[in-house]
Parts: structure tokens; sequence; C-alpha cells
């Protein structure tokens, strides 16, 4: 007989603050209504023990999405954050929100890095998962949260 399955643990890698502009209209697509919204920069820092994975998003990404028949959005977004080092990370984020989920707004992602050879590279070897909030109405940005998974 196998062991019951362990549950993964996380932990906290950084926090972006992602600068967006305004959602534009790509007509309907045989899932649903599609969208671009353009990512416009921003910033990210480090979570403890991770302090020196901090910078900027590189202006120039995008985030398509995808607002299903079931009011459910499929956002993916593209992007590039550069460390304070000068590195570039490029960044793909595939998030799933629920805004009428019985708990409240789901928002959860898994998060794609493939880094350059070096400090970072690390990160192309890991799962990541994340969450997603808005800022709006005081900013048109969103704030995502990324962990790492780790084995118990």
């Amino acid at each position: 007989m196998r062991p019951d399955p362990v549950a993964p643990a996380c932990i906290r890698l950084w926090t972006a603050c992602v600068d967006i502009g305004p959602s534009q209209e790509l007509g309907a697509g045989p899932v649903g209504q599609r969208f671009i919204v353009p990512i416009l920069g921003g910033y990210f820092q480090g979570a403890e023990g991770y302090e020196a994975l901090a910078g900027i998003i590189v202006p120039g990404g995008a985030d398509r999405q995808v607002l299903r028949s079931d009011g459910v959005k499929e956002l993916d977004a593209i992007y590039e954050m550069r460390t304070h080092s000068g590195d570039v990370l490029n960044i793909r984020n595939r998030v799933i929100v629920d805004n009428d989920w019985l708990e409240g707004r789901y928002a959860m992602s898994h998060l794609c890095v493939t880094a350059p050879c070096g400090p970072w590279d690390w990160l192309n070897r890991k799962r990541l998962i994340g969450t997603m909030d808005s800022l709006r109405p005081e900013k048109s940005a969103v704030l995502i949260h990324a962990w790492m998974l780790t084995p118990s």
C-alpha cells in the first residue's frame, strides 16, 4: 500500500505591481469574447529570502483574455521582468478568474518563467503558482503574488 499523498508547500517569491492599459475588444471567438490588455510597465519586489529578485516590468507585454459563456475569464499574459542586475525574465502567466465562486472572487494562475543562464536559471526548473488582484479604481494595475511549489 502506498502512503497518503501530501499536499505541496509554497514559498513566496515575489509580488509584482503590473500597470495595464485599457482593454481592447477583439471580437468573438469559438470559446467566447476576446480582449487584449496592454502591459505598460510596473515593478516587482522579492519576498523575504528572495530580496534580489526585484526590478521593473518591461513595457510592451500584453494580456490576452477570453470571456467564456459561463462568465469565467481566461487570461494569458506574456511579459518581461528585468531585475535590478539586468537579467530579463520572460513570464507567461495563465490566470482563471471566476467572480461567481461561492467563496468570493477566484483568480489563480500558473506562471512559467524563462530565465537566462545565471543567478535566476533555477526558476526554469520550478512550478510557480500565483494570485491576481485588481488595484482599480485607485490605479490601472494588477497585483500578482508568485509562489514556488515545493515538496512538503
